[in-house]
């Protein structure tokens, strides 16, 4: 009887494509307490091109991806259920996108420093700037990328999660792109150095050291203890001044990012480099609020005066 009971249990999972409603497979004896990763695990061996990170289910064609730690028996199907599949694309694991995204940078802006061929004039070939901040600049926004790779490879904490190659390709298109864009002017033979000479670019100095404060809330954010996405607690400040930031808002590490942008781009006088941190600023803004939203919905006890990333505003 209870052999019977434990059969009468199991359930049957039928997965069909999206589009054309063709059946993909049919899987029966699945154990109702099995996850939806679970299902994309069987359903790989079906189809082994089809690796889980590539997969979407979901309960209806057009509907909302079901999450992988979704189980089975929560969803509202009854013993049978249906499940619609979507190829995603080939995916990249969140390393293998950040370090594509920065050693980009790092590398096209030193080519324009560096005057190689065929990028100015060929009586400038190799040849270097004579303006102090030329040489500042690379080393800040050096510094920059260089502190970025060996976050991605030491400090940051990524989940399983994947990014689609296409999504990738676009990302690397807009940082790449951009690099090139602002080293062209900023190393151009007929590049002139800031208004205010060396004030605007000592005080520009200062306000890039921001990247000290984002590396601390980076290093704080890691001693978190987190199991996957999920945390037990909201990040507080420590002994480390830089993170006192966390007192006004949610996200200092965007704020700090922001800030060091700013600085290389009063220290540079560069339109591009300006462009290049409003739109970073815009795009940080969005992820900030999105935490934030988080923050105040996981935890009741969350402090009411913090502001997504910019203290008393915004």
């Amino acid at each position: 009887k209870q052999m019977h009971h434990w059969i009468s249990e199991l359930r049957l999972v039928e997965i069909l494509d999206s589009k054309t409603k063709e059946q993909l497979c049919f899987l029966d004896k699945v154990e109702p307490h099995s996850s939806v990763g679970d299902i994309k695990s069987l359903f790989h061996k079906s189809y082994p091109k089809w690796y889980p990170a590539r997969q979407a289910l979901r309960l209806d064609p057009k509907g909302k991806a079901l999450r992988n730690d979704d189980l089975l028996q929560n969803l509202p199907v009854g013993t049978s259920a249906t499940l619609y599949f979507r190829d995603l694309g080939p995916q990249l694991g969140w390393t293998m996108v950040f370090l594509a995204e920065y050693i980009g940078p790092l590398l096209i802006y030193l080519l324009f420093y560096f005057r190689v061929p065929y990028i100015y004039n060929h009586k400038y070939t190799l040849t270097s700037s004579s303006h102090h901040v030329v040489n500042l600049a690379c080393a800040c926004h050096s510094f920059h990328y260089i502190k970025r790779l060996f976050e991605t490879i030491f400090v940051h904490r990524f989940s399983n999660g994947t990014m689609p190659l296409r999504a990738t390709v676009r990302n690397c298109a807009y940082y790449w792109g951009f690099a090139a864009w602002l080293a062209y002017y900023i190393n151009h033979p007929l590049y002139t150095p800031p208004s205010y000479g060396k004030t605007q670019v000592r005080y520009a100095l200062i306000i890039f050291l921001c990247e000290a404060g984002n590396f601390s809330v980076h290093w704080s954010l890691n001693s978190l203890k987190c199991e996957g996405a999920k945390c037990r607690r909201f990040p507080n400040p420590s002994k480390n001044p830089f993170t006192w930031l966390f007192f006004f808002v949610s996200c200092p590490n965007y704020t700090y990012e922001v800030g060091a942008w700013v600085g290389l781009s009063i220290m540079t006088q560069c339109v591009p480099v300006a462009l290049f941190t409003f739109l970073g600023f815009i795009q940080m803004s969005i992820w900030a609020k999105g935490k934030h939203k988080t923050y105040t919905r996981e935890f009741k006890d969350y402090p009411n005066f913090r502001m997504p990333i910019l203290p008393f505003i915004l």
